[in-house]
């Protein structure tokens, strides 16, 4: 039921409900094949990457943002993918953060921190 504050969805979709940034870390068995060690990691990053929302792959998790509905929804489609892909379980670790102002952004969050390559 919308609105009932055991459902965190509902809780996420309110009004005004701004930008929604998100990790996910997926952690299927097995991880890939022999031949493909990561395959079904590769999956859900696939997944995420299609979507057109800002994202940004990173060496234990992939970071998304934009609409919540739309973040949400990929959070569970790179999930899903790596079963597709051919995993037998998987358990998906996400952190979530949401602003209802639009502000900070992925870049404003981590450009103070990134440093040029030598």
């Amino acid at each position: 039921m919308r609105g009932d504050p055991r459902n965190l969805i509902s809780v996420m979709r309110a009004e005004g409900s701004g930008t929604l940034i998100a990790e996910i870390q997926v952690l299927p068995t097995p991880a890939g094949t022999a031949d493909k060690h990561w395959s079904n990691v590769d999956a859900a990053i696939a997944v995420l990457t299609r979507r057109g929302l800002d994202h940004e792959v990173g060496p234990l998790g992939t970071s998304i943002a934009g609409d919540p509905d739309a973040v949400w929804d990929a959070l569970r489609s790179a999930h899903e993918a790596t079963l597709a892909q051919g995993a037998t379980s998987v358990v998906s670790i996400i952190k979530v953060y949401q602003s209802t102002d639009g502000t900070p952004t992925m870049g404003d969050l981590t450009a103070p921190h990134r440093h040029p390559r030598n």
